[in-house]
Formats: C-alpha cells, sequence, structure tokens
C-alpha cells in the first residue's frame, strides 16, 4: 500500500559520483514506465551537457506508475558542478544514491551520504551496472559500509549466471527470485536450491539489521517466530523514512535490470511531499530549486509546490515581502516546457516572470513571507580567472550576462579587484570556469579572453632609515615650501601601517600633520618594484615652515618625497601572500596530495583523520597564494597509485581520487569565512623564497 498523500506527487533525487549512470537510471525509469519512448530521449540535452558526456545542471522529468505520480531530479555528479543541488536536496522526498559496483569508489560516496545525513533527507542505495561486476557481494557491502553512519541493509542478493556474469537477484523482503530479461520484465523463478541456505543467511542477517531498532522484532528473532512479511515491510519503510537504515538495491539502469523492482519498492517506501515540507519550513507555497534564464521565455524558477495546488498567475510573497505575480505556469520534461492550468502538489514545475526569485527561496502564496529553516550554505570557490571581454563593445553585454550566470549557478561569484583591476569570475574548477564561458558565448554571443589573477604581492622596508626632505617651488606670487624629517622602519608581518608624530615646538604646524601622512601613505602605495608597501612604522621627528609659502598641499607633495627617498636609501623586500589551507582527500591519495603541496612550496602542518569520516584524511598547510590557482585540477586529478583488489570485482578505469569540494561531495565542502579568494586585508606575507616556519596561526583560509 503505497504511502503517499491522496492526490501529491513525490520527488526522486539521483545523486552519486559521476559516471555512475544517474541519467542512465532517470532515463530507464522514463523508459519503463512510458514516459520516454526511447533512452536518451530527455536527459542530458544541453549541449554542453552533451559534449561532455555526462550531466552539469539539474535534469527535471516526471513519470508515472501504478497509478502515482513521480518526478525525477537527476543532479550531476562532477564536483565543479555539485553547487546546483545543494539547493534541491532539502526538497525532495527519497534520494537514491547511484554507485558502480567497485569495492575502491565506495570512499567516493561517503560526502554524498553524509550530506544528507545532514540534511535529514531518506535515501537508498542502487548499486547500478551489476551485469558487469565480478566478484563476492559480501565484500563489496565490507568496503560500503564505513562510508554511510546508518547501516546498509541488502534487499536484494545477485545470482549469477554460467558464464560468471551476475543474471538475477533474489528478493530478500519478498522471498522471491527474478531473472533478468533484456529490454523486458525481470521474470519470477524458484530460488535456486543452492541458493537457498545464502538466501536464509542473507534474509536472517537483513532482518537483525531492522531489530535493531524494533524491540518487537528482535523478541520474535530471538525466539525463533518468523515475522510476518507485512511486519518486515513495515519496519523497511519506517526505519528508512527515519533514517535508521540505508536500503541496498542491485541492478543495470543500462539494459533496465533491476528498474522495475526498484519503482515497486520507491512506490510503497518513498515518503509524502509533506515530511520534505516539514524539513525546509514551508506551509503553503512553492520552494525554488533552481532558477534560470530560457531565452525568449525569460527568467524561469523551478520550483516545488507544496500545501495547496498551484494554480496559474498565482500571486507570490518573496522572503523580503516583495509581491509577484507568476506570468506562466509549466511542466517540466527535460528541456520541454508545456503550459498548463495549475499544479499539484508535490509536483515540479517552471515559474515564469518572478524574476527576483532566487534558489533555496520560498514563493509563499499565503499573503505573508516565509523564510527556510536552514539555508544553504555557500559554496567556497576554488578557482578563479580573470575576465576580459575580446570585443571592447561589448563590455556593457558581458556585464548583464555575468550578472545573469552568477544569479543561475550558486557556485559561482563574481568579484571586482580594484588593486589588480580585473574582474575574477571565482568558480568551483577549471571545467565550471570553460562551461560558463562556453554558456556566455552559446546563450549571450559575448567571447571572452581570461588570464591568471594577479598576486598581490607587497613589499616592506628592509632596515630601518631616517630620511630629510624638502619641497620648495618659487613661480611667481606664494610658491611652495616644506621641509621634514622622518623616520621609517620594518615592522612585524600583519602590522600593516603605523604613523606618529613627535615633532616638538611647533617645527610642523600641528594643522599640517596629517597631510604628512597622508603623502606618505601615497608614497607607500607604490613601492620600488611596483607594489604597495606594508608593515612599516613612519614617525615625523622634525619639519620647517616658512610663513607665505607652506601650505597643507605643500606638506603633503615632501611627505610622499620623503618615504620614497627612505625606501630607496633603505631598500626593499618583496613579500608575497601566504594562505592557510585545509585539504580533505581519500586516504589511498593523502600521500600525493603532500607531494602536490610540498612541491608548490607549501609548508605541511599537519596530517591526520578527518574527524568521524573513515577512510579521509585531514591536511593543513601554508602555501604561496600564487601556487594555488590550477591546484584543485591537480588534486583532483591526482593519481593515487597503486590500490589492492578486492575478491574478483572488477576493477574499473579510475580509483578514489583527492576530491576538493562539492556539494558535500568531497573534500572541504565549505571552508571558513566568506571566500577562498581572501582580499588584501586579510593577507599575510612574508619574504618571497623563506620558508618561514613562525608564520602568524590566524590566515585566511581556501577550503578545498
Amino acid at each position: 500500500m503505497a504511502i503517499q498523500d491522496k492526490g501529491s506527487v513525490r520527488a526522486l533525487a539521483l545523486v552519486g559520483p559521476t559516471s555512475a549512470g544517474k541519467t542512465a537510471l532517470m532515463e530507464a525509469l522514463l523508459h519503463a514506465t512510458g514516459a520516454a519512448d526511447r533512452r536518451g530521449e530527455v536527459g542530458d540535452s544541453s549541449p554542453e551537457a552533451k559534449a561532455r558526456g555526462h550531466s552539469v545542471e539539474l535534469n527535471l522529468a516526471g513519470f508515472d506508475f501504478m497509478g502515482d505520480r513521480y518526478v525525477v531530479v537527476d543532479c550531476p555528479g562532477s564536483l565543479e558542478f555539485c553547487a546546483e543541488i545543494d539547493a534541491a536536496l532539502p526538497a525532495v522526498d527519497l534520494a537514491v544514491v547511484v554507485a558502480e559496483p567497485d569495492p575502491a569508489k565506495a570512499v567516493l560516496l561517503q560526502p554524498t551520504l553524509r550530506e544528507l545525513e545532514r540534511l535529514g533527507v531518506p535515501h537508498a542505495l542502487f548499486i547500478n551496472k551489476m551485469d558487469q561486476a565480478r566478484g563476492s557481494l559480501q565484500e563489496l557491502l565490507e568496503a560500503l559500509a564505513p562510508v554511510s553512519s546508518a547501516p546498509l541493509v541488502a534487499r536484494q542478493i545477485p545470482t549469477w549466471g554460467g558464464d560468471d556474469k551476475v543474471s538475477g537477484f533474489i528478493d530478500l523482503a519478498l522471498e522471491r527470485c527474478f531473472v533478468y530479461r533484456p529490454g523486458q520484465p525481470s521474470e519470477q523463478v524458484d530460488i535456486p536450491g543452492d541458493l537457498a541456505d545464502a538466501e536464509a543467511e542473507a534474509r536472517f542477517h537483513m532482518l537483525e539489521q531492522i531489530a535493531d531498532f524494533d524491540d518487537d522484532l528482535l523478541e520474535q528473532l530471538l525466539s525463533d517466530v518468523t515475522p510476518s512479511r507485512d511486519a518486515v515491510f513495515a519496519d523497511l519503510v519506517r526505519e528508512m523514512n527515519e533514517g535508521l537504515i540505508v536500503p541496498v538495491f542491485f541492478g543495470s539502469a543500462q539494459n533496465g535490470f533491476g528498474v522495475r523492482r526498484l519503482l515497486k519498492a520507491l512506490r510503497h517506501e518513498t515518503p509524502p511531499p509533506s515530511r520534505a515540507a516539514e524539513r525546509i519550513g514551508i506551509s503553503t507555497g512553492a520552494y525554488v530549486l533552481k532558477a534560470a534564464y530560457a531565452g525568449q521565455s525569460g527568467k524561469m524558477a523551478y520550483a516545488r509546490v507544496f500545501g495547496a495546488k498551484l494554480p496559474d498567475g498565482a500571486e507570490f510573497v518573496l522572503p523580503d515581502g516583495q509581491k509577484r505575480r507568476g506570468g506562466g505556469l509549466f511542466s517540466v520534461q527535460g528541456a520541454a516546457l508545456k503550459k498548463i492550468a495549475e499544479a499539484a502538489i508535490g509536483d515540479i514545475c517552471a515559474i515564469g516572470k518572478v524574476e527576483e526569485a532566487l534558489a533555496g527561496q520560498i514563493l509563499s502564496t499565503t499573503g505573508q513571507p516565509q523564510s527556510v529553516k536552514a539555508e544553504a550554505r555557500p559554496r567556497r570557490p576554488l578557482f578563479a580567472v580573470a575576465l576580459i571581454a575580446k570585443n571592447r563593445n561589448d563590455d556593457v553585454r558581458l556585464s548583464g550576462a555575468l550578472a545573469k550566470l552568477v544569479e543561475e549557478d550558486p557556485g559561482l561569484s563574481l568579484t571586482h579587484d580594484a588593486e589588480a583591476r580585473q574582474v575574477l569570475l571565482a568558480c568551483q574548477g577549471e571545467g565550471h570556469v570553460r562551461l560558463a564561458l562556453e554558456r556566455l558565448k552559446r546563450r549571450y554571443g559575448v567571447e571572452i579572453d581570461t588570464q591568471q589573477p594577479k598576486t598581490p604581492y607587497r613589499e616592506t622596508l628592509r632596515q630601518a632609515v631616517t630620511q630629510r626632505s624638502r619641497h620648495k617651488k618659487q613661480s611667481g606670487g606664494h610658491g611652495q615650501f616644506a621641509d621634514v624629517t622622518i623616520e621609517a622602519r620594518p615592522l612585524p608581518r600583519g602590522s600593516g601601517f603605523v604613523f606618529q608624530s613627535k615633532v616638538v615646538g611647533g617645527a610642523v604646524p600641528r594643522q599640517w600633520i596629517p597631510a604628512v601622512e597622508d603623502g606618505v601613505r601615497d608614497g607607500l602605495a607604490r613601492g620600488t618594484s611596483g607594489y604597495p608597501v606594508t608593515d612599516v612604522e613612519v614617525t615625523l621627528i622634525d619639519g620647517q615652515t616658512h610663513s607665505v609659502d607652506s601650505s597643507e598641499m605643500a606638506f603633503r607633495t615632501v611627505g610622499r618625497l620623503a618615504i620614497e627617498e627612505a625606501m630607496k636609501a633603505a631598500g626593499t623586500i618583496l613579500l608575497e601572500p601566504i594562505e592557510k589551507l585545509v585539504v580533505y582527500s581519500p586516504s589511498p591519495a593523502a600521500s600525493n596530495v603532500t607531494s602536490a603541496l610540498t612541491a608548490r612550496r607549501g609548508q605541511i602542518l599537519g596530517l591526520g583523520p578527518r574527524e568521524d569520516w573513515r577512510g579521509w584524511e585531514r591536511i593543513e598547510a601554508y602555501l604561496p597564494q600564487s601556487e594555488r590557482q590550477d591546484l584543485i585540477a591537480e588534486l583532483r586529478g591526482a593519481d593515487p597509485g597503486p590500490r589492492r583488489l578486492r575478491g574478483r570485482l572488477r576493477p574499473h578505469e579510475r580509483a578514489a581520487r583527492p576530491a576538493c569540494g562539492g556539494c558535500g561531495q568531497a573534500g572541504a565542502r565549505r571552508g571558513v569565512g566568506a571566500s577562498a579568494l581572501p582580499p588584501p586585508s586579510r593577507q599575510r606575507w612574508r619574504e618571497v623564497g623563506s620558508a618561514d616556519a613562525n608564520l602568524p596561526a590566524q590566515l585566511p583560509r581556501a577550503g578545498l
């Protein structure tokens, strides 16, 4: 019996690492239910996704199964494009984590599972590509078990054919055996005699796992009483919905194996939309999963409906109290939009003309604004480029186009570096930048040249110096005259600029001392190497004035001349900015991460296990900012080295990579602070090429 609210639509999210087969599973679900005539008809329809061969944005589609309506949110698996799913995950009823049958890749599931646990989203695990697997199910489950806080409960066990390939499965809850039939539903057969004992043992283990959360079932098992099938199903449903267990299913999306059994399990076990509404904190209205510009249609808010049916032309109240009326209501099936009169509870639809709507917001229909219980934490940018329009006439269009891209993609951020005079596009990786530039060209016709962001080097004095300078100018009438003596000396790193006056006897009138300070600041703006000068103390100790020709402008000019001459006399040292980085990596790749950091003149501060994350390491290091620019690409592409194969499961092409950033998908999902590109005021510097082990502890952090 289905547990959904009557007449409502349930939402499923497909999540997991790249290449696991999430889009293939969505297409298999649509094909099996008749919502798509053929595979490849709905998923990954954008040119950018087709060129890459994997999802780069959310894919939305719906289907009907046994009289119930479902919507599927296919989420990108690449760490660089996972910012889009941050707002979508809290709004779904159930997440299906898609994985490959490769023990070496099990660790890559942990960030996804931890994020779902943090959000309180019920989830199940679907092991895809089982027709390609080799080896023991037990060894695969042993590799997967540590990545989940909740116990993984195998709902099925595979059966093997004569060619040593998976040929079907035994459903442990139903105690039935099914054989895969290509292009057709699985065929029910008798449980093979040689698997009867294995099935009984696996089923008893499943019952033991769920009995940990049900005293009545535990008592029945201890008394050798066989529990009823209805009681077993009730426990499985309740415990998954409460996040106490993670059921595990098997199949092959490409061949349609196990897809219908998964559908039947989802039909009976997926929670109703009311639970997601409670999790978000919405009563009646629409929760925005994604905002995007759809060509001539303008801006679209892709939102899930809660509380009551949503009619076309409804008036919404935004979180800031603004009122806006929707300009069209559309159903979503991949890239196709279809006008509808109303959207059912739980359905995901596109709402037009609500220009202020952003992902993660509630569009309230109660007449009062509503705010989500817990807003998504912003992702720290890990990679940045400076943008320059190839055609100077495109500068105005570029500004508007970039604003739209940043509004669509929460993983992008745009900053203006006034010091370097650069416009910086910060994102989650090099591939993320390429995607943004391709969209700029395709959608808005703006072609971009990129440069590496300039490193904000600094200078400081090499030694203390006393300098006397005079400014004298006579050009008829009132002239200019000012004479000062200053002392300039270097300060410890991070001290900034300090100015003080020790003038006695009115050698420099009090009202002109601030002008001297302003002049000194003018001179420090550009050192002998062309960079700003910092960590300097300047003391005004003496001076002379003229009763007619002295003025504020004259003393400002002489202050600038004095510090410039002092810098030439004392000499300067070039400083480079140093950042504190925290990198989270799978344990097999940790040595390669430390080697990469050391090769970039990094200083390793510590390496240890990541708290509560089995199989992951936490690495802290100091690293020059100039070395960080393409570090994320190197870490994600690092070879973890030789790995030990477990059992006979066939190894796949890539093992666990050091992962940085993403949907809780890896690495330090988000670091500390608002940006991984700290402004100069938060930087600390050291001499170029030095290996100072006593750097200040309070450094800006770049979360990788």
